[in-house]
This record gives C-alpha cells, sequence and structure tokens, in this order.
C-alpha cells in the first residue's frame, strides 16, 4: 500500500470517527439551554455535515485500500494482524450500510434500529481499527530492527 493511501485513509477515518462521535455527544447526550432549541449543540449541525460530507471520500478511499490492501492479506495465512484487520473490515461493512439507510429511512422503529447499528458498528471500528494500525505500527517496527541487526 502506498504512503498517500495509508496516510488518507486513516485522516479521513479519523474526521469521520471524531464528528460521528462528537456529534453522538452533542445529539444525544449534552441538554439545550433553551426549551425550545432545534438542536442540543451550536456545533451539532456542523459536526452532522463534516461527518456526512466526509464519510463518501472515505469510503472511496476505502475502495483504493480494499485492492491495494485488503485482498492481498485475505489469501495469505496466519498474519499476525488479521484478527483486528477482519474485525474493521466486517465493521466498516456493516457502519456504511447503516449509514446509507440512516438517510432514507423514516419508520421511527427503524430509524431507532438503524442508529444503534450505525453508532455501534462506528464505535467497534473505531477500536478495532486503532488497534489494527498500533499493532501494524509494532510489527513495522520490529521488522525494521531485525532487518537492522542481521545488516
Amino acid at each position: 500500500m502506498k504512503r498517500w493511501q495509508r496516510w488518507t485513509f486513516n485522516a479521513l477515518a479519523f474526521v469521520v470517527s471524531a464528528t460521528g462521535f462528537a456529534y453522538l455527544w452533542m445529539k444525544y447526550f449534552v441538554e439545550a439551554a433553551d426549551a425550545f432549541a432545534v438542536v442540543n449543540h451550536p456545533w451539532q449541525v456542523p459536526a452532522l455535515s463534516l461527518h456526512v460530507i466526509a464519510s463518501p471520500g472515505f469510503i472511496f478511499v476505502f475502495g483504493i485500500v480494499l485492492d491495494a490492501h485488503v485482498m492481498k492479506k485475505l489469501g495469505a495465512s496466519a498474519l499476525p494482524n488479521r484478527r483486528s484487520g477482519y474485525l474493521s473490515l466486517g465493521t466498516l461493512a456493516l457502519m456504511v450500510l447503516s449509514g446509507y439507510l440512516l438517510q432514507v429511512t423514516s419508520d421511527a422503529a427503524w430509524l431507532r434500529a438503524l442508529v444503534i447499528a450505525h453508532v455501534a458498528a462506528g464505535a467497534v471500528f473505531s477500536l478495532t481499527y486503532g488497534a489494527h494500525l498500533v499493532v501494524s505500527a509494532r510489527l513495522g517496527r520490529r521488522q525494521n530492527s531485525a532487518v537492522r541487526e542481521v545488516a
């Protein structure tokens, strides 16, 4: 995988995760000062807007990463970072599907179920992808030190 692909995907993953968590906090955990307020926090609408605007770019770059990294690793056996990669991949699929369906659903019961699925998948994706990055960095450092010792 090329450096620009890694950096772009990681940056967009951070933006989508941060704006998603910020919106979740503002929408469900902040209480508006005014009883007649439409939003609970002044940054609630910009956070959602940035989340919705950044998400298609994130999905697009994921398609590039899928080709450049994921498909090559799926065929390999016994890779040390495989579990976090699979969890990230599965939760990303659920996160994307529920995110798109959230925009077209009007039934209250479906909307509630999709919000729960989207938040849960987003939280698990953020955690597992973060773990995937940490393990990958440690493995990379370990390989680099082993190469230096041999040389």
